[in-house]
This record gives C-alpha cells, sequence and structure tokens, in this order.
C-alpha cells in the first residue's frame, strides 16, 4: 500500500470514488435534466419574445395606418378650413361691395333732395324777391282810384264765377 502514499494515486482514486458517487445518485441524468428544463425554458422564452414582436409589429402597423388616417383627416380638415375661410372672405368681399353700393345710393339721395331743398329755397327766395319788387312797384305806381278800380274789377269777377 504503498502507492496510498502518493498524494497523485489517492487524489485520482477519491476523484474516480466521487465520480462513482454522482453516477450512483444520478447526478448527471439531474444536471441533463436540469438542462433539459433550461433549454425549453429559454425555447419558450425566445418562442414568446417573437410572439411579442409579431403583437408588436402589428401594433406598430396599425398605428401607422391610424396615423396615416389622422394625417388624411387633418389634411382634409384643413382644406375644408381653407375653403370655407375663402368662401367666407368671398362673401365677406360681396356683403362690402353691397354695403358700399348702398351708402352710395344713399348718399346720391342725400344729395339729390339737398340739391332739391336748395333748389326750393331758392324759388322761394326768388318768389319772396319778386313779391316785395312787386309790391314796391305797385306801391309806387298805383293811387287810390286806381286801386278801387281793381278792387270793383275783383269783386265783380267773383260774382260772376259764384253765379
Amino acid at each position: 500500500m504503498d502507492f496510498l502514499y502518493n498524494t497523485d494515486i489517492v487524489v485520482a482514486i477519491a476523484f474516480v470514488i466521487f465520480i462513482g458517487i454522482l453516477l450512483y445518485v444520478g447526478v448527471p441524468g439531474m444536471v441533463t435534466k436540469l438542462l433539459d428544463e433550461r433549454a425549453e425554458k429559454i425555447k419558450a422564452d425566445i418562442a414568446e419574445a417573437r410572439e411579442l414582436r409579431e403583437e408588436a409589429q402589428q401594433l406598430l402597423a396599425s398605428y401607422e395606418r391610424k396615423q396615416k388616417e389622422v394625417e388624411e383627416l387633418s389634411a382634409e380638415i384643413v382644406s375644408k378650413a381653407r375653403e370655407d375661410a375663402q368662401a367666407a372672405a368671398a362673401q365677406a368681399k360681396v356683403e362690402l361691395e353691397q354695403s358700399i353700393a348702398r351708402r352710395l345710393d344713399s348718399a346720391k339721395d342725400q344729395i339729390a333732395s339737398a340739391e332739391s331743398a336748395a333748389m326750393k329755397e331758392v324759388k322761394d327766395r326768388a318768389v319772396a324777391v319778386a313779391v316785395a319788387a312787386a309790391r314796391d312797384v305797385i306801391t309806387d305806381k298805383m293811387d287810390a282810384s286806381r286801386a278801387n278800380a281793381l278792387i270793383d274789377d275783383a269783386i265783380g269777377e267773383v260774382g260772376q264765377k259764384l253765379h
């Protein structure tokens, strides 16, 4: 048993015994089982990651479609708003032109009315001046006998017209 004093041999024998115990207890089967379970778990994780990736791609495609729809809708809204603004501007322009035309017509009517009033005032003033001038002329050239003759003629005309 000299070989027991050699540490290399003792370590080798202990290692072989240890390996034998491990094989007897079934450690390699357990390790294999654990490794297989771990591999299955990794495969399941990979499959789940693929599914999540596919879902994420579907969600991305869905959001891209929705974004495109929203962009189209916003473009339509902007276009409609521009059309409405242009229509409102055109309507405001028409209304402004109509208002200006009404004001011009009103101003023309006021001018015509003022012109008519001025003409009437001038005529009234001319009549007043003519009456005053006629009175002055009549008083200067009329004497009492001529005035009585005119009054008698006027009374006679009234009498004839009444009968």
